[in-house]
C-alpha cells in the first residue's frame, strides 16, 4: 500500500521531517518525506502505514499537525525512505516556524562540562531554537536562514546527516568551531573581549550594576541587576521611561518561585516552548527591586528562553531587568549599528553576536484568564502561527491600528497575524509596519484581493491601507474599531451565530464621527449595530486626555457638575490652564463627545487620587484596578442601563461621597460588572464576547465572565490574540473576508 499525505500545520523547523524518517523506517516503509513551501508531502509505502498516519497525529509539542489530506497512490520503486530536497514551486501555505525555547536535552547539553556545545550560546536543535526571526525565505532550509554564511564543521554535518541524532536536518544548527560568536563592545564599538572572556565580562558588568544591551534573539535588550534599586532607576533616566513595569529575567524556575506566587499552570507557560513573559504576584520577602514594578504587586516574568540568555543568567546569578532594547517609543534595534547609534547613551556595554535577525520578534507576554493562558502581547513562539481558519478565496491583508500594531494576512484560509510591531508614534515604527506587510506578503507569495483597515483615516495605519489599495488595484474595506475587536473573537472561536460584543476600550472612531469606546454591538457577521453604550462626556484637548486622567475628570465632571469641574480645574492647573480647559468643555471645540470606558476608568482614578498624570498608556485604569484589588469584593454602585445608555453619573456622585479611594474603586467595578450583565440580559443573546483593552483588567474580565455565565450565557475573549489593539487586524482580516466588497479604487 502507498500513500500520499499532505500535512499542514507548524511541520517545518520543528523536526518533523527526521521525525517522520525515523519513524517511517523503524515501521519498515519506503517513500520520501519533502517541504513544500508551508505545508510537508509524505509518500509512503508498506503494510504499516496506517500505524505512521495515526503516529502523526500524536507527535508532541512544539510540532503541531492541523490539517492532513490523504490520497492513495500506486507503489513507488524505493527501497528506502528519505529526506527528499525541498520543493520550492510547490505552492505557499500559511504556515511558518515560530522561535522556540532551548530545549532540555540542548540546556543539559549547554550545562554539560563535557560536552562540546558547554556554554554554547547559539545552541539549538531540531525542537528548539531561532526559525521566524532568521528565515528569509520558504522552504525553510539553512540556505534560506541568515545561517547560511556560517559553514558546517565535520561534526556538525555528521549530526545534520545522522537519522539517529535530534539534530537531523536541525537547520540552525551550529557549534564554538562553525557557528556564531560573542563580541563585547563598548558604546563607541571598540572591541573589548570575544567568546567566552566577553560573556564573562557582560555578567561582571551586571553584578556591579551596570546597563548590558545585548543582542537577543529578535532584537536587542537592555538588562540590569533587577535587585539593584540605584541600578534600575539610572536605566529608567537613560531610557526615559519613568514608571511602566520592566520585565524580569530569572536564571531558573527556581528562582523564580522565590520571588513569585507561580501557579502550576504559569510555571508551565514559563517552562513551555513558547515561553512567554507571564504576569505574575511577587511575593512581598522578594529582593527584586520596587524601581522594577512601582506600585504594582505584579512583575512580567521570564525564563531564559535561548541559550545566550542561560549562560548569561547564571553567570549572574540574580534575577535581571529584560526590557527592549530602544528608546522610549521607538522600535527595538537588530543591527549592531544601529544600536550602537540608539543604545550608546543607555547602556554601559553591548554584548553583540554575528548571527544576523532577518525580523525583529519582541518577547510575548501572557497571563491566566478565566480559561486559562491569554496572550497579552503576541510575539516570539506565538507568531507567525495561524490563530484561525477560514473558509474563503480571498486573500486579505489587514493593516490594524494606530496602538500595539499588528498586520494580519488571510492566505489560502489561514489567517495569520504578524508579531507585534509597537505603537506608530514615530517614522520608525511607521516604517517597521511597511516591512512587516513587505515580509508577509513576500514570504507567502501573496498579493490581496482585499485591504483592510481601521475607520479613522488618520491612523498612519489606515493611511499605508489606502495606498496599498491603490498599488494592488483591490478594495479598501474600512473596519470600525470596536467591530473589530468582538471579530477578533469570532475569528479565533469561529463563531457564526449572532452575538453580543461588549467591546470596552479607550477610543475608537464611530460611524456618527463621535468617538466610541464603551459599546455594546449586535454582530451579524460582517454587520453590526449599536445596541447601547456609555453614556457620553467631553475630553478637552482629545488625544492629550490619554495622557492627561485629569481632562476625562474634567469631561465627566462638567457633563453632570460643571461647578464640581471648575473646582477640580483650578485645584489641578494654573488659573490660565484651568479657564482654557473649562472654556473648551463649555464650547465644544476640541472636546469631542465620547463613550471611552478606557477615559472613564481615567476620570475616577483622577478623581479618586490614585493616578493624575500617567507616564505610560493605561497607568490610571491598572491604579484603579490594583486599588479595587485591595478593597475585596464589594457591593456594585449604581449605573442604570436606559434606552440604551449606561449611564454613569450615579455612580460617580456615590463615588466622590467614598471615604475610602479602595472601597470606590472596587464598588465602580462591580457596576460595570451588572451593567455587563444588564445589557446581555436586554439584548437577549446566548453568546456574549468581551473585548478591547479595558477586559485586560483581570478583576473586570474575571467578574464579567463569571456573572454572565451564572446567567446562562455562553462567554467568549480573545485568548490566542490579544484583547487590546494587538487584535485589531485579525478582527479586520475576519470581517474583510465575508463582507460585500466595495468597488476598487
Amino acid at each position: 500500500m502507498r500513500v500520499g499525505l499532505t500535512v499542514r500545520g507548524v511541520v517545518q523547523g520543528v523536526g518533523f521531517r527526521p521525525g517522520v524518517c525515523r519513524l517511517a523506517r523503524e515501521l519498515g516503509l519506503t517513500g520520501f518525506v519533502q517541504n513544500g513551501r508551508g505545508a510537508v508531502r509524505i509518500e509512503a509505502q508498506g503494510a504499516r502505514v496506517d500505524e505512521l498516519v495515526s503516529a502523526l497525529w500524536a507527535l508532541p509539542a512544539p510540532i503541531a499537525v492541523e490539517h492532513l489530506d490523504r490520497d492513495e497512490l500506486p507503489d513507488g520503486g524505493e527501497t528506502s525512505f528519505e529526506i527528499a530536497p525541498s520543493d520550492e514551486a510547490a505552492a505557499v501555505e500559511a504556515a511558518l516556524p515560530p522561535d522556540l525555547a532551548v530545549c532540555v536535552d540542548c540546556a543539559a547539553e549547554i550545562d554539560d562540562p563535557k560536552a562540546r556545545r558547554h556554554r554554547y550560546p547559539f545552541t539549538n536543535c531540531t525542537r528548539c531554537g531561532p526559525r521566524f526571526s532568521i528565515v528569509e525565505a520558504l522552504p525553510y532550509d539553512r540556505a534560506r536562514t541568515s545561517m547560511k554564511l556560517f559553514e558546517l564543521c565535520a561534526d556538525c554535518a555528521l549530526e545534520y546527516a545522522s537519522p539517529a541524532d535530534r539534530r537531523f536536518h536541525a537547520e540552525p544548527i551550529a557549534c564554538p568551531a562553525c557557528g556564531p560568536a560573542l563580541t563585547l563592545l563598548d558604546p563607541s564599538g571598540k572591541k573589548l573581549a570575544a567568546r567566552e572572556e566577553a560573556l564573562q565580562r557582560a555578567a561582571a558588568l551586571l553584578r556591579q550594576g551596570g546597563i548590558l544591551a545585548l543582542r537577543a534573539l529578535g532584537g536587542f535588550q537592555l538588562l540590569t541587576d533587577a535587585t539593584d534599586e540605584a541600578a534600575v532607576r539610572r536605566l529608567r533616566q537613560r531610557k526615559h521611561r519613568e514608571e511602566k513595569p520592566f520585565a524580569v529575567l530569572f536564571e531558573s524556575l527556581e528562582q523564580a518561585q522565590r520571588h513569585l506566587f507561580l501557579s502550576d499552570e504559569a510555571a508551565r507557560a514559563l517552562t513551555s516552548p513558547e515561553a512567554p513573559i507571564m504576569l505574575v504576584r511577587r511575593q512581598e520577602t522578594s529582593s527584586v527591586a520596587t524601581a522594577v514594578a512601582p506600585d504594582n504587586p505584579r512583575l512580567g516574568a521570564l525564563l531564559p528562553y535561548s541559550p545566550l540568555h542561560r549562560v548569561l543568567a547564571k553567570a549572574v546569578g540574580r534575577p535581571l531587568v529584560c526590557t527592549s532594547g530602544n528608546r522610549s517609543e521607538e522600535p527595538m534595534c537588530t543591527g549592531v549599528t544601529e544600536a550602537l547609534a540608539e543604545l550608546g547613551t543607555i547602556a554601559d556595554e553591548l554584548l553583540v553576536h554575528n548571527r544576523e535577525i532577518v525580523r525583529p520578534i519582541d518577547d510575548s507576554v501572557a497571563e491566566l484568564g478565566p480559561t486559562g493562558l491569554r496572550l497579552v502581547r503576541r510575539a516570539r513562539g506565538f507568531a507567525p502561527r495561524p490563530v484561525a481558519s477560514i473558509e474563503t478565496a480571498r486573500t486579505v491583508l489587514a493593516l490594524g491600528a494606530h496602538m500595539k500594531s499588528t498586520v494580519a494576512l488571510l492566505h489560502r484560509g489561514q489567517l495569520v497575524p504578524s508579531q507585534h510591531l509597537g505603537d506608530l508614534e514615530t517614522l520608525a515604527a511607521i516604517a517597521g509596519l511597511e516591512r512587516a506587510v513587505d515580509d508577509l506578503c513576500r514570504f507567502f507569495d501573496a498579493a490581496p484581493d482585499v485591504v483592510a483597515c481601521d475607520l479613522h483615516p488618520d491612523y498612519a495605519s489606515s493611511e499605508l491601507g489606502e495606498r496599498l489599495a491603490v498599488r494592488f488595484g483591490v478594495p479598501l474595506v474600512r473596519v470600525q474599531h470596536h467591530h473589530a475587536h468582538v471579530a477578533s473573537a469570532l475569528a479565533e472561536h469561529d463563531l457564526h451565530a449572532p452575538v453580543l460584543g461588549l467591546a470596552w476600550d479607550g477610543t475608537g472612531l464611530g460611524p456618527d464621527g463621535t468617538i466610541w469606546g464603551g459599546e455594546a454591538l449586535r454582530v451579524d457577521g460582517p454587520e453590526f449595530e449599536r445596541a447601547a453604550h456609555l453614556r457620553p462626556f467631553r475630553l478637552p484637548g482629545g488625544d492629550a486626555a490619554a495622557r492627561d486622567p485629569r481632562r476625562a475628570a474634567l469631561g465627566v465632571l462638567h457633563a453632570f457638575a460643571p461647578a464640581l469641574a471648575e473646582e477640580h480645574a483650578f485645584r489641578w492647573y494654573p488659573a490660565a490652564h484651568a479657564k482654557v480647559l473649562l472654556g473648551i468643555l463649555e464650547t465644544g471645540a476640541h472636546a469631542r463627545p465620547t463613550t471611552s470606558m478606557g477615559r472613564l476608568f481615567d476620570a475616577l482614578s483622577a478623581l479618586l487620587g490614585l493616578c493624575v498624570r500617567s507616564s505610560f498608556e493605561g497607568q490610571a485604569a491598572l491604579a484603579l484596578e490594583l486599588s479595587a484589588e485591595r478593597a475585596g469584593a464589594e457591593a456594585a454602585y449604581p449605573m442604570p442601563l436606559a434606552a440604551g445608555v449606561i449611564d454613569w453619573e450615579p455612580a460617580v456622585r456615590a463615588m466622590l461621597a467614598e471615604a475610602d479611594p479602595k472601597v470606590a474603586a472596587a464598588r465602580f467595578h462591580a457596576a460595570l460588572v451588572e451593567s455587563a450583565l444588564a445589557v446581555a440580559q436586554q439584548v437577549g443573546r446566548e453568546q456574549v464576547v468581551l473585548s478591547g483593552g479595558c477586559f485586560q483588567n483581570a478583576l473586570l474580565l474575571h467578574g464579567t465572565h463569571a456573572r454572565l455565565e451564572q446567567h446562562g450565557f455562553r462567554v467568549f475573549f480573545p485568548e490566542r490574540v490579544p484583547l487590546n489593539d494587538g487584535g485589531i487586524a485579525v478582527g479586520q482580516a475576519w470581517v474583510a473576508a465575508l463582507s460585500a466588497l466595495p468597488r476598487s479604487p
